[in-house]
């Protein structure tokens, strides 16, 4: 049965898949390069987004030299609007390695690719996949839920959950289609509302269509996010220019710019907010602008706010004032 299911949704993937800038059919790409950045991009980001992101940065950065050579202010403003900012810090981080330990050249094999900076396990298995064409089992959002409709899973699951059962339906020989067609197939047809269950090379299949329960499925296993709120401070000087700070603490936001802010207990109803959701925290901040405490940093006018790499937070605040 496996193998029909493989061959089945190959064929399908051949007159039916996505025409995508980091992406070939019939094997690998011929730039692993392009693979990589557009796996780093497509972790938490739209591929409708990525793709304007992915043109503009391979003409910025078209080689891992260029990238390595770069500073990484120029790195960060390329990455602005994306978000997980530390995606871009280890890209950053991980070409100057490549440079110094690998001729600038990805490695061939997953121990070699987990290695390196802000490559994971995921990471290195599309890489290995899309790049080198090795019949590699990527599970994403996409598959996770072509999976569990397929078998007719009703349990709370994650990735490991699914990792086995997408294994065996990993195709050998065409490692790198077949993982583009099971994307494309959740991302086109098997979406979380509505699917296109007569458009599927797997209807006959799926246990889910059977049961007509597929937009039940999957009930993905989901992390509580932590509350926090705070205010922003809004201060300006007499030539109207704001004062911001780049921000030196470890973690998602680091190297960033940033209106000076910090955590508090409450909220007023006197002034207004604004709300972000990080991958665990959501956090609420006021804008003050009348009262602040004192805080180091630059001056800088608003039109001038384009040469620095805010945060997805920060330029929330920037659109509002």
């Amino acid at each position: 049965m496996a193998n029909d299911l493989t061959e089945q949704l190959l064929n399908w993937y051949e007159k039916n898949g996505r025409e995508l800038p980091w992406r070939v059919k019939g094997g690998a790409h011929f730039n692993a390069y392009a693979v990589w950045i557009s796996e780093i991009m497509l972790q938490q980001t739209t591929v409708a987004t990525v793709i304007d992101y992915f043109t503009r940065w391979m003409k910025k950065f078209p080689t891992i030299e260029t990238l390595a050579k770069a500073d990484l202010q120029d790195v960060l403003l390329s990455w602005q609007g994306m978000g997980y900012y530390t995606r871009a810090r280890k890209i950053h981080e991980c070409a100057q390695v490549l440079m110094q330990k690998y001729d600038g050249k990805l490695p061939h094999t997953r121990d070699e690719l987990l290695k390196l900076p802000g490559i994971g396990p995921y990471s290195a298995s599309s890489i290995c996949c899309f790049a080198y064409n090795m019949p590699e089992t990527v599970v994403d959002g996409n598959v996770m839920r072509v999976i569990a409709r397929l078998y007719g899973i009703t349990k709370e699951i994650t990735a490991p959950d699914i990792y086995p059962l997408a294994q065996k339906l990993t195709s050998f020989e065409h490692g790198a289609d077949y993982a583009s067609a099971i994307m494309d197939l959740g991302a086109t047809v098997c979406t979380p509302t509505n699917p296109k269950c007569d458009m599927c090379p797997w209807a006959k299949s799926c246990a889910a269509r059977k049961k007509e329960i597929q937009e039940q499925i999957p009930q993905i296993k989901k992390i509580a996010k932590k509350e926090m709120v705070g205010q922003v401070y809004l201060i300006q000087n007499n030539k109207g220019e704001y004062l911001i700070r780049q921000r030196t603490e470890k973690g998602l936001l680091h190297g960033l710019w940033e209106f000076p802010w910090q955590e508090g207990e409450k909220l007023s109803g006197k002034y207004p907010t604004v709300t972000h959701i990080f991958t665990h925290i959501k956090l609420t901040l006021q804008i003050v602008r009348d009262q602040h405490p004192k805080f180091d940093g630059i001056w800088v006018s608003p039109q001038n706010f384009k040469d620095y790499p805010f945060s997805t937070l920060m330029q929330k605040i920037i659109r509002k004032i």
